[in-house]
């Protein structure tokens, strides 16, 4: 859910310190910033509230249950917050410098999109790498590749909840079926192979991993997508 592991002299002229394993201050508050606005465009979406809908602030307030905004939260949590973490963890093991930087264009976006739309656009920054050189392929693919398998985890993880607490149109199992949806779905939008995401990195890394990956999280989206539909209605919306 990001723009995937990026080189850091892209972002910024700061040369990034000699401690590999670090997290700073402007790390925390922005990965917390873009985690906060991405779990209100969740509740956007999961209300179905918007000005396709033609809806009102009081409108919004009254829809927006602390059960939805919990789910929004978790979605959130495990979709985007694990899926940078992985991204971090990986690229620290292999003894780099990894942060989290927002991009205030996708932020802003985001929160358009969700409004205007009703759509999650999933790339509000990114995992920086510093040190990397751009020529190793297998760093960079294990690297990009760790956010999607994170989401791929939490997907089948919520999945086996919702089938081990089942009970038909109950808020629980939509709201299971729903963390497992969105897991896959950023899983599928970052590794699609084109500019900035994790997908052309791992593309570029290993094709076979990468039709592996891509087909694995889509098959894992498009189940969910069949059990939301046979009456375990969740959105709130219309």
């Amino acid at each position: 859910m990001s723009g995937g592991p990026t080189y850091q002299y892209q972002w910024s002229y700061a040369r990034p310190p000699v401690a590999r394993h670090t997290t700073s201050r402007t790390e925390i508050w922005q990965i917390l910033t873009a985690f906060v606005v991405l779990t209100f465009d969740m509740v956007l979406l999961l209300i179905g509230f918007g000005a396709i809908y033609g809806d009102t602030v009081n409108s919004f307030l009254g829809s927006a249950s602390i059960g939805i905004v919990l789910v929004a939260a978790a979605a959130g949590l495990t979709g985007f917050l694990g899926h940078e973490l992985a991204h971090k963890a990986v690229a620290q093991r292999l003894g780099y410098w990894a942060e989290f930087r927002l991009s205030w264009f996708g932020l802003v976006f985001s929160v358009i999109l969700a409004y205007a739309a009703g759509v999650i656009f999933a790339a509000p920054g990114a995992t920086l790498v510093g040190g990397m050189d751009y020529s190793e392929r297998s760093g960079w693919g294990r690297t990009a590749l760790a956010g999607p398998a994170s989401n791929a985890v939490w997907s089948v993880v919520f999945f086996g909840a919702a089938v081990a607490t089942f009970s038909p149109h109950s808020f629980l199992t939509g709201a299971l079926l729903f963390l497992a949806f969105i897991n896959a779905w950023f899983g599928v939008f970052n590794l699609v192979p084109l500019g900035p995401l994790d997908g052309a990195k791992v593309f570029r890394w290993g094709k076979a991993y990468w039709a592996a990956a891509f087909v694995g999280l889509a098959a894992l989206a498009g189940v969910m997508i069949l059990a939301m539909s046979r009456g375990t209605p969740f959105l709130v919306g219309r």
